[in-house]
């Protein structure tokens, strides 16, 4: 660190962008994976490594995650354990349609979800499902509702 700083630079600080997108296949889940998903937002606010995030209510039961992190390790630290942890199994049951993306930037800013479902078929994957749908793979989804969405503000321990 001394040499970048006697050369006149910084050192970047790289975010890890991690992106999901889950469609419930039938109404009847619904309650179920809305309390999960309250039990994993009151987590991940509270994960060491989070910088922030968002989640997007879209159209046909589809739901998508937006989360940057420190690093990958800190992202893997929170979805192997809590909340998360316990919900994770019951989505390839719950879900039609999954997918996940990944990747680093130079900066702290969350991408808008144009640009979320833009990597999300470039760069993506989809995740295991036992019931999938026209859609699921290849991801040919339509293009997602961007209203509907709430920010993630992490909660700091005071």
């Amino acid at each position: 660190m001394a040499r970048l700083a006697l050369l006149g630079c910084r050192a970047r600080r790289v975010t890890f962008i991690s992106i999901t997108r889950l469609r419930i296949r039938a109404a009847r889940f619904l309650p179920a994976f809305l309390i999960d998903t309250w039990l994993s937002m009151r987590q991940v606010k509270r994960a060491a490594g989070y910088r922030g995030g968002a989640l997007l209510a879209d159209r046909d039961r589809a739901y998508w995650t937006m989360t940057a992190w420190d690093d990958a390790a800190a992202m893997r630290a929170y979805m192997t354990s809590g909340a998360h942890r316990r919900a994770m199994p019951k989505l390839m049951r719950w879900c039609d349609q999954a997918s996940i993306a990944h990747w680093t930037q130079d900066d702290d800013a969350l991408p808008d979800w144009h640009e979320a479902d833009r990597r999300m078929r470039d760069e993506g994957r989809v995740s295991k499902v036992h019931h999938p749908a026209e859609g699921h793979d290849p991801m040919t989804f339509d293009i997602p509702r961007t209203t509907g969405g709430m920010r993630l503000t992490p909660k700091r321990n005071r």
